[in-house]
């Protein structure tokens, strides 16, 4: 055998046990060890506040359930909302959130006792306010 040629073949046998253990090294890696790609942030969540102008009313007296909302877009219609045996229930009562994010809703209630109110929209729900009606 030519010596030009084994010292060919010993010096490739030689280059490949350098790289062998970098490429098992590189196979072997965790998905964790690659640096991370753009990272998204989620949207942030919709929200809507509700609060009453009185906390107890007579039977068909005026008064209102007004509040704010953050993350939703002016002109989202809300509407309000009363818990009647265990379900929501949809009042004649909505309206469009204004250019500062506000609306303020006109209510007459007519059940007597303790009322909860709601008020939804654009995916979100307001926190719950009781009324009581005499």
């Amino acid at each position: 055998m030519n010596p030009a040629l084994t010292r060919a073949v010993t010096l490739g046998a030689g280059l490949l046990l350098v790289t062998s253990p970098l490429a098992a090294a590189s196979a072997l890696a965790s998905p964790s060890d690659t640096p991370p790609g753009p990272v998204t942030k989620a949207a942030p969540r919709a929200t809507l506040s509700a609060k009453a102008t009185a906390g107890s009313t007579r039977a068909w007296q005026q008064f209102r359930v007004h509040g704010a909302s953050t993350h939703l877009r002016a002109g989202t219609r809300v509407t309000l909302q009363q818990l009647q045996h265990k379900k929501w229930v949809r009042l004649p009562a909505q309206m469009n959130t204004s250019r500062a994010h506000t609306y303020n809703l006109r209510v007459k209630l007519g059940l007597k006792g303790a009322n909860k109110l709601r008020v939804v929209g654009g995916g979100a729900v307001s926190n719950v306010v009781r009324i009581n009606v005499r």
